[in-house]
């Protein structure tokens, strides 16, 4: 079998070596686009789960209506649900002056103009363009306390969330590395939150007594998992009355639609995309060929290499093929990665935690096994604590070479590493 890996303008081919026995392909599951895409969005919407009511009688005329949507790092495909859901609104009684937007940035920057009406969609946008609004985390005077979790998390959130008299978060659900899964809660924690709510929900990633990652934040874990669990309770001390959460196949598209109460729908689009992006393994493989895709950075492809690292045992080998042009993905990041070793990120994030430290201390433990094809300069694939290769085939030549001391070897090819997950 050949495989193509597409690397920014250019194709990598790869054909697995007869040295390996190949154990298989791990992918996604090659699901098509919703048939009548819009009829389904429509009966989605109008046939809530876990609600007794639709949104005709869940909203009434003169409340104002908050819709709650992702930034620019998230492909939801919002702009085809929005459409069917103002149209229901209107229906219901509100009209578009009474309808503004969220942006739930978390602590990424503002999406732009263009990427708002991306988002949106341009015709939406251009209806809503007045009424639009990216969070800031860091704008104490649009935030606002409304509660602490038991967990201690100061429920600080946007205020015009809370000002309005209605809540619908939109987002999408895809298995996320210590959140359990996106979409759903995560649009008001960490989206619309706080700096200090962000950090203190994240800092939960940290095992309490032990300097080592908790080994109850897990990937596709919604209960038992106390960012998840904490998360779920500070989205329902905010109060959300709605939420449209829609799964999305290889090509962006619409492979499902679930609408209705915050949890039970969320947790329903979640056991959907558990099928979808998992792959079960029997066990793990001396070697990963893992390709993150058409990341520009390694922030964006971190979740590949987590997902590659599933798959394999913890003396073997991944091949990461990222391309990451511009780089480790900002200073942000860099800052925490240029402290080289878990203890010191580990120290840094006892002090006060963000994502980026959790994305270091994630990558400190897993580049080490990992041999880069990329565009990052050595120096940046270095303070990875990674090896960069200067092609595809020197990378697997390399990896054969340091693993043919150990007899027969086993692998795995990951042709969409950065959705699929490995699970045992």
């Amino acid at each position: 079998m050949t495989f193509e890996f597409l690397y920014g303008p250019r194709t990598l081919r790869f054909i697995p070596p007869d040295v390996v026995a190949w154990l298989g392909t791990l992918d996604i599951a090659d699901t098509p686009e919703l048939p009548e895409r819009d009829a389904a969005i429509r009966e989605a919407i109008q046939h809530p789960i876990g609600l007794k009511h639709g949104l005709d009688r869940i909203v009434k005329s003169g409340e104002k209506v908050a819709v709650v949507v992702s930034d620019a790092f998230r492909q939801t495909r919002a702009d085809q649900v929005l459409p069917i859901l103002i149209e229901e609104l209107n229906r219901a009684g509100i009209p578009d002056m009474d309808i503004q937007f969220l942006f739930a940035t978390g602590v990424h920057r503002p999406p732009r103009r263009e990427e708002q009406a991306r988002i949106l969609g341009p015709a939406i946008y251009e209806r809503f363009k007045d009424r639009t609004y990216a969070h800031d985390p860091r704008d104490d005077a649009n935030l606002v306390s409304v509660g602490t979790t038991s967990r201690g998390t100061p429920v600080i959130v946007n205020r015009r969330a809370i000002e309005a008299d209605r809540r619908i978060v939109v987002g999408a659900v895809v298995l996320h590395y210590f959140g359990g899964f996106g979409g759903g809660r995560k649009s008001i924690l960490p989206g619309l939150a706080s700096v200090a709510a962000i950090a203190r929900n994240h800092s939960m990633n940290l095992d309490p007594v032990e300097d080592r990652l908790n080994p109850d934040v897990r990937i596709g874990a919604l209960d038992g998992n106390p960012v998840a669990e904490d998360m779920l309770e500070a989205a329902q001390i905010v109060g959300v009355d709605y939420s449209v959460n829609t799964v999305l196949n290889r090509h962006a598209q619409i492979a499902a639609v679930f609408a209705g109460e915050l949890d039970a729908a969320h947790r329903t689009a979640a056991e959907y995309a558990r099928g979808m992006f998992t792959a079960p393994i029997a066990k793990r493989a001396d070697l990963v060929v893992a390709n993150a895709g058409l990341t520009h950075n390694f922030v964006q492809s971190h979740k590949a290499l987590y997902n590659a690292y599933q798959a394999v045992k913890p003396d073997g080998r991944i091949v990461f093929i990222a391309r990451c042009e511009e780089g480790l993905g900002g200073e942000a990041f860099a800052k925490w990665i240029r402290l080289g070793n878990r203890e010191a990120i580990i120290a840094g994030l006892r002090r006060h935690s963000e994502i980026n430290g959790q994305t270091a201390l994630s990558t400190v433990e897993k580049a080490p096994i990992a041999l880069f094809v990329t565009d990052m300069t050595d120096a940046d694939v270095l303070t990875l604590g990674g090896r960069k290769s200067p092609t595809l085939e020197q990378a697997i030549a390399t990896v054969l070479s340091e693993l043919a001391p150990r007899g027969p070897l086993t692998g795995y090819v990951m042709p969409s590493a950065a959705y699929t997950v490995p699970m045992l």
